[in-house]
């Protein structure tokens, strides 16, 4: 006997894919509303913005593709431990900074945290200061003060002001992008490509180290994203007497154009947002600085003159 199966019309068929969109609507909710994957997206955001790296950047030194990177920092993705650790890899952290707090390891991490715990901005620096004194194994730097190392985000000044003032000092001006690039014998972008981020840092230490080593009186130019590895910087602070350059997100953007200079914004549609999202990643490494100077809105001679008898003024106060 023929089975007879009911027709199936198209206003059944339209309802069932409209159930099936709702689920899969429901379904990414659910996921939505994950506070660990939310959480953990952020963190793979914030440590991407303080690295100065775009998705995709990100996604082409890890060989994932955009869209999943996209998913995973909205907090809607669900990446293999596999991939967390490519991603932790490229962005030189370790797994646990992108899992979860890294303070949750042992009971005497527990123990600071508590300590910390609440504290305001002025406490935790003090709080920092001493745990630096208390650990330092060498003594102070005795020319730290005569090293002047500028920071910032390209397009801040840090040439442009630095050769100035190592000229009014008589002392040598270091780019330290031109000792990465000569130990290296390629230019860093080329380091990037070709070796990838974790060997561009190994550069930027051994750098760093040499000038030190090599240049008690200097001023010093140091790449944008140097602050964002703990040892450099740390060596960086140690050694020399640092300067924040600040400028708005606009005069960045407008100073790395006139220098036909897009390195890390090249064909990027959202090229703005990125760059405020990575001064507001390194905004609080930037600020560990022993004085900050903000060049908005100012001739080259007015930035330059402030910034000279500020740096002075702070100078002889400390000495």
């Amino acid at each position: 006997m023929k089975q007879v199966y009911p027709e199936v019309t198209q206003s059944d068929a339209q309802s069932a894919a409209q159930e099936t969109a709702d689920n899969e609507a429901r379904n990414a909710e659910a996921v939505e509303r994950d506070p660990f994957m939310a959480a953990m997206g952020e963190r793979v955001r914030l440590l991407r913005a303080r690295r100065g790296m775009t998705r995709k950047t990100l996604a082409t030194e890890t060989g994932l593709s955009e869209r999943h990177l996209a998913n995973l920092e909205s907090g809607v993705g669900n990446p293999s431990v596999q991939v967390l650790r490519q991603i932790a890899s490229t962005l030189g952290c370790p797994l646990a900074e992108i899992i979860g707090d890294v303070t949750t390891s042992s009971a005497e991490w527990l123990l600071i945290r508590e300590l910390l715990q609440d504290r305001d901005q002025a406490a935790l620096h003090r709080c920092r200061v001493a745990l630096e004194d208390l650990l330092q194994a060498a003594p102070a730097d005795p020319h730290r003060k005569e090293r002047l190392a500028l920071i910032g985000l390209r397009g801040a000044g840090k040439s442009t002001l630095g050769r100035m003032l190592a000229q009014e000092l008589k002392v040598p001006f270091i780019e330290l992008n031109r000792v990465i690039e000569q130990l290296a014998g390629c230019p860093p972008s080329e380091i990037h490509s070709l070796y990838g981020a974790s060997a561009y840092r190994r550069y930027e230490h051994r750098a760093l180290e040499g000038v030190i080593a090599e240049h008690p009186r200097a001023v010093i130019a140091s790449p944008g994203g140097l602050v964002s590895e703990p040892a450099t910087f740390s060596m960086l602070l140690a050694h020399c007497f640092t300067i924040w350059l600040q400028a708005s997100p606009g005069e960045h953007m407008q100073r790395v154009i006139a220098q036909g200079d897009l390195r890390p914004m090249s064909g990027n549609r959202e090229a703005m947002d990125d760059l405020k999202r990575i001064l507001a990643g390194r905004s609080e490494l930037y600020g560990r600085a022993d004085m900050a100077y903000d060049t908005s809105d100012k001739t080259l001679a007015d930035a330059y003159l402030q910034l000279r008898d500020r740096l002075a003024a702070r100078l002889a106060a400390e000495t």
